[in-house]
């Protein structure tokens, strides 16, 4: 079971605006079955001048509005963020800090892609742990995508979108209380989903090249060698890792898979949401498919932002035991379990 004991006070998301992924595809020039068969409907664009940042002050401010707290109440701002920062040599927590008008509060900024969120949560648990004067802690995911280095559909398999979400932690809250964290993690794929150029090893993209012409799915069925087979038990392993990393949580928390209300995944397609759902055990609608269709891919934020949206709709219940998971590249494997 937990070590410490905390919750969530309160959530808030500010989503970017919102664009027909289907309109999106044909803009892009992006297959049109492919579009219709991974079945976004929506996708979120920052309006232009619409940093990170600028979601994640919104997102937070709107969490401690609904908290009754204000930011002098906040002893800790964490930030998750996977995407490009706005700059190099940047830290995205103090300028939220600093926006926020948070002074002298100590940060703490997560990048490590699509886990960094849903992780957050463990170590939030160790600093309450090591920190007895701890009491309040804001954590804010937010991600903005560059299209100047992507392409928002992924050649048809996803719709990227742009946000931040924010949630109110506190020692000894009793509702969306953390119970246990899992990673797993396999570092033979760990170039999977990198972008080629702007880094310390290509910093200028070759003339007529850029990120944007780089396919990963085609990339990685190149590292299998074209070999159709590895290559498929390649994708049913991600799916049954996401099952172990969920029955890791489990394990630390004393709870079986069976007693899971609700599993809520990063927003993928849902030819995606529809094979991990197979590999869970669990009915399609147990899970956040119909959000992640109607919402887009908001990076490692997805999983909080279907549950703040649940929790509005009022589809969790007290006791319900709810997982938060899904993959990162890296490759990891991740779950952090709450107890509504």
């Amino acid at each position: 079971m937990a070590v410490v004991d905390f919750g969530v006070v309160a959530m808030a998301s500010c989503l970017g605006e919102p664009y027909d992924v289907a309109g999106e595809g044909q803009r892009l020039g992006v297959n049109t079955h492919m579009v219709k068969t991974m079945g976004f409907q929506t996708l979120h664009k920052a309006p232009s001048g619409v940093t990170t940042a600028d979601f994640g002050v919104s997102a937070a401010a709107a969490a401690l509005a609904r908290a009754g707290l204000n930011t002098s109440d906040v002893d800790l701002l964490v930030t998750a963020s996977g995407n490009l920062p706005e700059y190099l040599h940047w830290d995205l927590s103090t300028a939220i800090a600093r926006d926020l008008g948070l002074r002298d509060t100590p940060t703490l900024c997560l990048t490590q892609a699509c886990l960094s969120a849903v992780l957050a949560f463990e170590t939030i648990a160790g600093l309450f742990l090591t920190r007895s004067e701890l009491q309040t802690v804001l954590l804010v995911s937010a991600e903005r995508v560059s299209d100047a280095h992507v392409n928002r559909l992924g050649n048809g398999t996803t719709a990227d979108s742009d946000g931040a979400v924010a949630a109110v932690v506190r020692r000894g809250h009793q509702s969306l209380r953390w119970l246990a964290s899992e990673q797993l993690t396999d570092p033979t794929y760990s170039d999977f989903f990198r972008l080629e150029y702007g880094g310390n090893a290509a910093p200028v993209a070759p003339s007529g090249r850029s990120n944007r012409d780089v396919d990963h799915g085609h990339s990685i069925f190149n590292f299998f060698r074209g070999d159709a087979d590895r290559f498929s038990a390649y994708a049913t392993m991600t799916n049954a890792r996401i099952a172990e990393a969920i029955d890791g949580a489990c394990k630390r928390a004393d709870v079986q898979r069976a007693d899971i209300s609700r599993v809520i995944l990063l927003h993928a397609n849902q030819v995606a949401m529809r094979n991990a759902a197979a590999a869970l055990n669990v009915p399609l609608e147990q899970t956040n498919a119909e959000l992640a269709a109607a919402l887009g891919h908001f990076g490692g934020m997805d999983p909080l932002v279907s549950l703040d949206v649940m929790m509005e709709r009022g589809e969790l219940r007290p006791g319900d035991l709810v997982a938060l998971a899904g993959m990162s590249s890296g490759l990891h494997w991740f779950c952090t379990l709450v107890e509504v």
